[in-house]
C-alpha cells in the first residue's frame, strides 16, 4: 500500500520543534519566548524566570548548504484537524480556586486559557488526564497537544493516549512517549482507527517542576489515509458495477478498476447528456470478508473525475447498506488515497459514492484501480505495537546491551543546520518504554548525517556529519560521550565499517567538508588516532548520479572479511575490493550482475558470505526507484552477484533488517524519492525468504518512514522501525517509532508462539574460535549470532548474521563453536539466539566477541 501521511491544521500547530508523528517548526529557528519555572507556591503562574541556558527555540543555526528546503509537497499536510463542533472536555481533576483552569479550556481556540490540574491546597498527584468526547466516532490518527502559553509549569513530560467507542472500555495506550519541554505544539501520532473518546494521560512534568499539568489547546486529527497493519486483499473473482458509465465516447466501464492497470479506467457517463453527481462504483467481492480500507487510484492521462467529496458504506447482501464507515474529501491530486474505516466490516459488498470532483471541473467521476484492504493475519503478516514518541527524530539509532536503543537527530531535535558542536540525543528502555534525552556538548561534534561503526568492545564510533572533521565515542558501558582524534579528511554521509583486524574503516562522504576525492582512512582503537590510506579513492565506488560526488560517494554498502578487507558491493553498480593494510588499494570486483547504481538502497548480510541487496534508484533522488533485489556471494576473492526475486514494491530510503531465521525485513522507502516528502511512501514491509528467493507483504505501517528513517534488530527478535524528516517547519517529521513483531513470533490469533529460553552459558565475553557450553530450558534446532548494529541514512553496515556450529551433550545442553575467523565474526558485540525447529528465536544473550 502507498499514501502519504501529512496533517492538516492551523499554522498556530504547525510551530513545534517536536513532532511525534509530523513534523514542524521551521528550518530557520524560531523566535518562540522562553518562559521561567514557577515555584510550587504559584503553581498555576510563574512568578519570574531563573537564569538558564538559551533553550533551543531561541537559537540560532546557519542553513545548511547541502539539503535546501523541503519539497512544496512536504509542507502540505492531508490529514484533516477535526471538527471540534459539539465536542466536550472532563479530566481527571482540574484547577477552580486558584485560576480557571477547567478541561473545556482546551477546547475554546484561546491559547491564553488553559486546563491546569488541581494545584490549591493539596495539589492533585499525576498522572493526570483529560478526555475529549467528539460525540461521534470518527477515524482518529493523532492528537496535538499545545502546551500553555503564559509559563512552562504542568507541560507534559510522558504521555499515554487511549481511545475508546463508548468512554467505559479502554485498551492498552495506542501511543506512549516524552515530550520535549517546550513550548510547541505537539502531534502525538498512532495508528489510525475508529473512536469517540481520546484520553491523554500526563504521567510527569517534562521539567520536573512539580505535580502539575497543564494544556493551552488539544486538537485531533482525522484519517491519514493510512490504515495500519493490513494487507491488500486480493481480487480474484471480484466484479464491479457503477451508478452509471461511459461506454460511447471511451471505455469507461466500471470492470476496468479491478483489472491491475492504471492506464485504463471507469468513467461516468459524459456523452450526451452527462449523468450528474453523485456517482457510485460498487465492488463485489463474491464472498463476505474482513474489510479495513478502500484504496483509491486517481485515473493515470488526466484530472478529470478525480473524486472529491466521498463516503464508504457496506453491504452484505448488495442491497441494504449501512451507515458510512468513512468519508471525507480527497484532494484533488494524482496520488493514490486511501478511506480508513472507523471499523472492520465482514461484508460483501463495498461502495464508493462520490458527491463532488475533486477540482470542480464537471459533473463527473472517474478511477483508475480500486482496491481493498482487511486485517493482518499475525501468524502471516506480523504486527504492530503502539507508537512509541520521542522528544527527537531519531536519525541515527545503534541496538546497545541492556535492552536499550541509543538514537540521535542534529543539534536541535526536529532540524539541522551549520557546526554547532552538540548533538540531541535519546535512549529507548525497552524493558520501560521509557524515552530519556540528552544534549551532547562535551565533544563538540554535531553528529548530523554520520558514519558509524559498532567498535570491538561494544561502543558506538560516529563520525562526521554537520561537523565534517570530528569523531565521537559512545560507551554503553557508562553511558558516557567522549571525543577522540578528528579524521584527515572532513566528511559527512560517509560509510563506514569494523575491520576483521578491529580497527574502524571510512570511505566517501562528500555531502559536508572540502570538495575532494573522500579517500579511506582507518581509525586504531589502541592509538586513538587515524591513519590516511592514499591507495583507496572513492573514485572507482561513485555513482554516475548528475550531482556528481556530492551525491555520488554516499552511504556505500561495505562488509568487512578476512586480513582487513573491505568488498565495496554498492550503492555503485561496480564492485570493489578494498585492502586496508599499508597505504591500502582497491581491486575491481566486477558489476552486481544487471543491477544498475541503487543509491539509497541498502545491502545486508544474511548469511556468512551472502548478502541481500534491496531496491534503490540510479540517483540520490528525483529518479524512480527500483523493485530489484540481489544476492552477492562471496567465496575467497570471488564475488558472484545474481538477481533474486524483485520486490512487490519499489523503494529508495527504505530499510533491512536480517532475522535471526536468516530471512529479510525491508521497511518504509519511497517509489520516486525526494528528502523531506512522504509523497509515494511505500506503507507495506516485506520478507524475503533465501530459500524461496521471494517477497511475501508484511503488515501495514501506521507512518511512513523515508528518508532520515531507521530500523534494528531488537534482542528479543523483534524490529525497531522510526524516523523520518527533521526538516523544521514541515509536515513529514516523525519523531517517534514503533516496534514490529515478526510472524515468526505469533500464533494465528495473535498470542505469542512459546520461544526457546537460553539458561546458561552465555558469557559476556568470548574470543573468536572458542566453544561456549550454553543450556536450553528444552531442545533447540540451532544457534546463531546476530551484531548489534547501528543505522542512519537506510544504511547499516554493522549488521551481520553468524549461523553457529552447535553439538547437543545432553538434554538441553550444547557444545557451541564460535568461528575463529574474524572476518566471518566481526569482532564486537553479538546477540545469540537459540532457534527451535520451526524457527521460533529465544531472547537474545549479549556476548562480546573481541
Amino acid at each position: 500500500m502507498q499514501s502519504r501521511r501529512r496533517f492538516a491544521f492551523p499554522r498556530l500547530l504547525r510551530r513545534s520543534h517536536l513532532l511525534v508523528a509530523f513534523g514542524l517548526g521551521s528550518l530557520l529557528i524560531g523566535l518562540t519566548p522562553w518562559l521561567g519555572v514557577a515555584g510550587p507556591a504559584a503553581a498555576g503562574r510563574a512568578p519570574a524566570p531563573r537564569p538558564a541556558p538559551v533553550p533551543l527555540d531561541q537559537q540560532t543555526a546557519v542553513q545548511s548548504p547541502h539539503h535546501g528546503t523541503a519539497p512544496a509537497n512536504a509542507m502540505e499536510p492531508t490529514a484533516p484537524v477535526l471538527d471540534r463542533t459539539g465536542w466536550t472536555a472532563t479530566a481527571s481533576d482540574e484547577e477552580t480556586g486558584g485560576e480557571n483552569g477547567r478541561a473545556a479550556n482546551v477546547l475554546d481556540g484561546d491559547t491564553a486559557t488553559l486546563w491546569h490540574s488541581k494545584w490549591t491546597g493539596t495539589p492533585a498527584p499525576l498522572p493526570h488526564s483529560i478526555t475529549i468526547d467528539m460525540r461521534r466516532t470518527a477515524v482518529v490518527s493523532a492528537l496535538v497537544y499545545q502546551p500553555r502559553t503564559n509559563g512552562p509549569n504542568g507541560r507534559v513530560g510522558e504521555y499515554g493516549i487511549s481511545v475508546s467507542t463508548d468512554g467505559q472500555t479502554w485498551g492498552s495506550p495506542v501511543a506512549t512517549g516524552t515530550l520535549a519541554d517546550d513550548a510547541g505544539a505537539k502531534t502525538l501520532g498512532f495508528a489510525p482507527q475508529g473512536a469517540r473518546f481520546v484520553r491523554l494521560t500526563a504521567l510527569t512534568e517534562a521539567g520536573g517542576r512539580g505535580p502539575w499539568t497543564s494544556a493551552a489547546e488539544i486538537n485531533l486529527l482525522g484519517d491519514p489515509g493510512t490504515p495500519a497493519a493490513t494487507v491488500d486483499l486480493s481480487r480474484t473473482g471480484w466484479t464491479a458495477t457503477a451508478s452509471d458509465e461511459e461506454t460511447g465516447g471511451e471505455n469507461g466501464r466500471a470492470a476496468n478498476v479491478l483489472d491491475g492497470d492504471t492506464a485504463t479506467l471507469w468513467h461516468s457517463k459524459w456523452t450526451g447528456t452527462p449523468a450528474p453527481l453523485p456517482h457510485s462504483i460498487t465492488i463485489d467481492t463474491q464472498r463476505t470478508t474482513a474489510v479495513s480500507a478502500l484504496v483509491y487510484h486517481p485515473r493515470a492521462d488526466g484530472a478529470n473525475g478525480r473524486a472529491g467529496a466521498y463516503t464508504v458504506t457496506t453491504s452484505a447482501d448488495g442491497t441494504a447498506f449501512g451507515a458510512p464507515v468513512a468519508a471525507g474529501t480527497w484532494r484533488d491530486d494524482d496520488t493514490v488515497k486511501t478511506a480508513t474505516f472507523t471499523r472492520t466490516e465482514n461484508a460483501r459488498f463495498v461502495r464508493l459514492t462520490v458527491t463532488t470532483e475533486a477540482g470542480g471541473r464537471g459533473p463527473w467521476t472517474s478511477a483508475g484501480e480500486i482496491r481493498l484492504s482487511g486485517p493482518a493475519s499475525p501468524a502471516v503478516h506480523g504486527s504492530w505495537d503502539r507508537i512509541i514518541g520521542f522528544p527527537l527524530v531519531p536519525v541515527a539509532t545503534a541496538a546497545l546491551p541492556g535492552d536499550k536503543l541509543l538514537a540521535w537527530s542534529a543539534y536541535a531535535v526536529d532540524r539541522f543546520g551549520g557546526s554547532n558542536g552538540y548533538t540531541q540525543t535519546a535512549i529507548l528502555d525497552l524493558k520501560t518504554g521509557k524515552v530519556t534525552q540528552r544534549r551532547i556538548d562535551n565533544t563538540g561534534h554535531d553528529m548530523f548525517c554520520p558514519g558509524i561503526a559498532m567498535l570491538a568492545d561494544g561502543r558506538v564510533l560516529v563520525t562526521g556529519g554537520s561537523n565534517a572533521e570530528k569523531a565521537s565515542v559512545y560507551d554503553p558501558a557508562t553511558d558516557e560521550w567522549s571525543a577522540t582524534t578528528s579524521m584527515n579528511i572532513a566528511r559527512g554521509y560517509q560509510a563506514m565499517t569494523l575491520l576483521s583486524t578491529g580497527e574502524a574503516f571510512v570511505l566517501g562522504g562528500s555531502w559536508s567538508g572540502a570538495a575532494g576525492d573522500k579517500g579511506g582512512e582507518v581509525w586504531s582503537p589502541d592509538t586513538r588516532t587515524w591513519r590516511s590510506l592514499p591507495g583507496v579513492s572513492a573514485t572507482p565506488a561513485l555513482t554516475a548520479d548528475p550531482a556528481g560526488p556530492y551525491r555520488a560517494d554516499n552511504h556505500m554498502w561495505l562488509h568487512a572479511t578476512s586480513g582487513g578487507k573491505v568488498l565495496q558491493l554498492g550503492p555503485s553498480k561496480q564492485m570493489n575490493w578494498i585492502s586496508t593494510t599499508g597505504q591500502g588499494s582497491t581491486t575491481p570486483a566486477g558489476t552486481r550482475a544487471d543491477s544498475q547504481d541503487a543509491m539509497t538502497g541498502n545491502a545486508v548480510a544474511y548469511d556468512i558470505g551472502k548478502l541481500l541487496t534491496l531496491g534503490g534508484s540510479p540517483a540520490y533522488e528525483k529518479s524512480p526507484a527500483t523493485r530489484r533485489a540481489y544476492t552477492v556471494g562471496i567465496s575467497g576473492s570471488q564475488v558472484q552477484a545474481a538477481r533474486t526475486g524483485d520486490m512487490e514494491h519499489a523503494r529508495a530510503f527504505g530499510n533491512s533488517v536480517v532475522l535471526p531465521d536468516g530471512k529479510v525485513a525491508v521497511f518504509g522507502g519511497q517509489a520516486y524519492p525526494v528528502p523531506f516528502s512522504d509523497a509515494t511512501s511505500v506503507l507495506t514491509p516485506e520478507l524475503w525468504d533465501p530459500a524461496t528467493g521471494t517477497f511475501t507483504p508484511l503488515a501495514t505501517m501506521a507512518i511512513p518512514r523515508n528518508y532520515h528513517s531507521v530500523a534494528n534488530l531488537l534482542p528479543d527478535g523483534r524490529i525497531f522501525s522510526g524516523g523520518g524528516g527533521l526538516c523544521g517547519d514541515c509536515a513529514t517529521n516523525h519523531p517517534d517509532g514503533s516496534v514490529f513483531t515478526p510472524p515468526y513470533l505469533l500464533n494465528a490469533d495473535g498470542s505469542p508462539k512459546p520461544r526457546p529460553v537460553i539458561t546458561g552459558g552465555a558469557p559476556p565475553r568470548t574470543a573468536p574460535g572458542s566453544s561456549l557450553s550454553v543450556s536450553t530450558e528444552a531442545p533447540v534446532a540451532s544457534f546463531v549470532l546476530m551484531r548489534a548494529a547501528a543505522a542512519t541514512h537506510s544504511t547499516d553496515n554493522d549488521q551481520r548474521r553468524v549461523p553457529l556450529t552447535a553439538t547437543a551433550t545432553g538434554t538441553g545442553t550444547y557444545t557451541v563453536s564460535v568461528p575463529a575467523d574474524t572476518g566471518v565474526v566481526l569482532p564486537g558485540t553479538y546477540m545469540l539466539f537459540a532457534l527451535d525447529a520451526q524457527g521460533v528465536p529465544s531472547i537474545a544473550k549479549f556476548v562480546t566477541v573481541s
